[in-house]
């Protein structure tokens, strides 16, 4: 359950039109703080906090004097990637604390206000190896404990960039509120460059498959461009997600002169560009990001004031996802093929590759299949001697950038799984889970469940733990009373049939196999 002012907020966003504030950097270099405000770090702005919180404060005060609701705390780079530059990334809770604080100080001071507590993205990006997702992770957990403490409203993690980046942030943030004891929305805004993808080319349907599926409370898009070149990408997260939706553009795109760079919209051209997404795709939550000031937010404020959200008629497209694309599990004129030949009980080649390590062989095996129409690949690394978990990071660490089809991590093996999970930004499907040896808590099944739900994960639920089905009518039956209580956390929804190559060394073609989509 939301803190009670949490609640208030996603209400407020779902219901009708809340106003964000603008660009705190812009606001920054206006102030000219010195190079000892900036404690000799000169441009970490998350240094004001403690340095002069007056100035953080007074811009905080601009915005909502302007017509904000919602403010975000200044702890956009208050990451790993950001303070380790500085030498201070022992100060990332210390930081966000800070920043989130003097946000609650000011908006207490007005009525019916909000705190976005901003989590930016870094510049190590886990997806191309420049770090592990635990340990972005871990700091994001660190970061968003530091907002809770400080008094934020919601977690936003914005100008996402690598799907895989913003996952670890995601879960770092709910194991923030699992320690803390609470529970705060978290909203995530992605960044669409003009190239139309992401900046590791993910297309926005990757980006809301794997984004919707781990649970959050609302999406959108900020930064990059102005509100024109996001018009399409916002037209699909309405039509396929019912999510409250988010935008937040640069006042257009930055234009250099003899002067340096400067952003063109005016305050009248935002707030109209906002009116067209509120109007027609129903955006609950709207501010400004890079070169947007209290007067591009007045103007905005003033021009939603009377509005309410109109969204278009759902499209309901559950799927997977890779680093790259989206793939529906309705494929309408044939059937979901998955590829096996990257199963190392399956084929001798891939296994061969395998056990020399030699990665780039398996990656062309994975490819091919690519060629040959798959819609997903299989991987299996389990084999008898072998590290596991090992091979998966090994393989689907490079698996995941050298293919656009989704991955079918298959395994009973919750480390190889685990393995797998945090090394894709994708939305992967688990093949499978059973009751062969129950379902008790030291059951495969209820150690992988977790997995399933936290990665949000689609899974391939077999029957074989209770005895094979003698027909697909029979293996679409609900579980028995005594085990649906532990299938209650991940609230399964209806099965989706799949009919694929699967080997009949994992199943046989005979049972059913259905896909269960997990939702938090």
């Amino acid at each position: 359950m939301f803190t009670p002012r949490s609640q208030d907020l996603l209400d407020a966003i779902s219901s009708r039109v809340v106003v964000a504030d603008g660009a705190m950097g812009t606001m920054i270099q206006e102030a000219e703080p010195s190079l000892d405000d900036f404690q000799q770090l000169e441009g970490c702005n998350e240094i004001l906090n403690v340095t002069r919180p007056d100035i953080i404060k007074s811009i905080h005060r601009r915005y909502l004097d302007a017509g904000a609701e919602a403010i975000e705390t200044n702890t956009f780079g208050a990451n790993l990637a950001n303070l380790a530059e500085y030498g201070i990334e022992n100060r990332i809770g210390e930081l966000a604390e800070a920043g989130a604080r003097l946000a609650r100080e000011v908006t207490d001071e007005y009525e019916n206000r909000w705190v976005l507590g901003s989590v930016g993205p870094g510049t190590r990006l886990p997806s191309l190896g420049h770090t592990t997702f635990e340990i972005l992770r871990d700091a994001y957990q660190e970061q968003t404990e530091g907002l809770i403490r400080g008094g934020a409203d919601a977690v936003l993690i914005e100008t996402s960039q690598d799907l895989l980046q913003s996952k670890s942030a995601v879960i770092g943030a709910k194991r923030a509120m699992a320690t803390l004891d609470t529970q705060l929305p978290i909203i995530v805004s992605v960044t669409i460059e003009t190239t139309g993808t992401m900046l590791l080319g993910s297309e926005i349907g990757a980006a809301l498959t794997s984004l919707e599926a781990l649970g959050i409370q609302a999406i959108g898009l900020n930064c990059a461009t102005g509100p024109t070149e996001m018009s399409e990408h916002l037209r699909y997260l309405a039509k396929f997600s019912e999510l409250p939706l988010v935008v937040m553009p640069n006042a257009g795109l930055p234009i250099l002169s003899g002067d340096g760079a400067y952003y063109p919209l005016t305050a009248a051209e935002l707030a109209q560009a906002q009116v067209q997404f509120v109007r027609e795709y129903g955006a609950g939550l709207v501010g400004g990001c890079c070169g947007t000031t209290p007067e591009h937010i007045k103007a905005l404020a003033e021009a939603v004031r009377e509005l309410k959200p109109a969204r278009p008629k759902l499209v309901d497209e559950p799927g997977l996802s890779s680093l790259y694309q989206h793939q529906p599990f309705d494929q309408t004129m044939t059937y979901l093929s998955i590829g096996e030949r990257t199963n190392a009980n399956g084929s001798k080649a891939f296994r061969e590759a395998m056990l020399a390590e030699n990665w780039d062989e398996c990656l062309e095996i994975a490819k091919s299949q690519t060629r040959e129409g798959a819609h997903a690949l299989d991987v299996c690394v389990d084999y008898v001697g072998r590290d596991g978990a090992r091979d998966a990071r090994e393989l689907i660490s490079r698996l995941v950038t050298a293919t656009t089809l989704p991955l079918v991590l298959d395994s009973t093996e919750p480390a190889v799984l685990q393995a797998g999970l945090e090394s894709t930004g994708g939305r992967v499907m688990i093949n499978s889970v059973n009751y062969e040896d129950g379902d008790g808590p030291t059951s495969r099944f209820a150690k992988i469940m977790p997995l399933v739900r936290d990665h949000g994960a689609a899974v391939v639920w077999s029957s074989r733990g209770g005895g094979a089905a003698r027909s697909p009518a029979e293996g679409y039956r609900p579980a028995a009373p005594e085990r649906r209580s532990s299938l209650a956390p991940w609230q399964m929804v209806p099965p989706v049939s799949i009919m694929s190559s699967i080997s009949t060394a994992v199943l046989p073609l005979t049972s059913p196999i259905t896909v269960r989509l997990s939702a938090t």
